[in-house]
């Protein structure tokens, strides 16, 4: 299988690296080309225009959930027109009273072909489907929720 990997650069701004003191915004580097920039969520000090690690976990699964979502409604001959989510992580304690991503939401829209359609019981079976088979999904357990709108 495949090693995926991302280049993280952080550099100390400050004189000296003092408990709150100090700024968490960094670059993540995509394939030697791209360039994100992340510091923490606002809520832990962070700067709200920019990525948070949060939004980055909720982004890669709605992606996953999307592309594996697509192949299987091709597979289905499913003609799907366009595919739009709106995800959101949420913060809170797990089980073992340590703060962590609780609970992710997707609220993927998708809309077909005109004249094709199917059932929101089809619809939501298909989502099921996408769920179970997409890696990321696979790697964060029962902490999804899919919301068919």
């Amino acid at each position: 299988m495949s090693d995926l990997a991302i280049a993280l650069h952080w550099h100390r701004a400050s004189p000296v690296l003092q408990t709150g003191a100090y700024s968490n915004e960094h670059t993540v580097q995509y394939n030697s080309r791209y360039d994100l920039v992340v510091d923490s969520a606002p809520d832990w000090g962070g700067n709200p225009d920019s990525t948070n690690p949060e939004q980055a976990l909720a982004s890669a699964l709605s992606s996953c959930h999307m592309m594996t979502f697509l192949a299987l409604a091709a597979k289905a001959g499913w003609p799907v027109a366009s595919y739009h989510d709106y995800s959101e992580a949420h913060l809170g304690k797990n089980p073992k009273g340590q703060m962590s991503v609780t609970r992710i939401d997707l609220h993927p829209v998708v809309r077909f072909d005109t004249g094709f359609s199917v059932g929101i019981e089809e619809l939501a079976q298909m989502h099921g489907r996408a769920h179970r088979y997409c890696f990321i999904a696979n790697t964060l357990a029962d902490s999804v929720e899919i919301n068919i709108l």
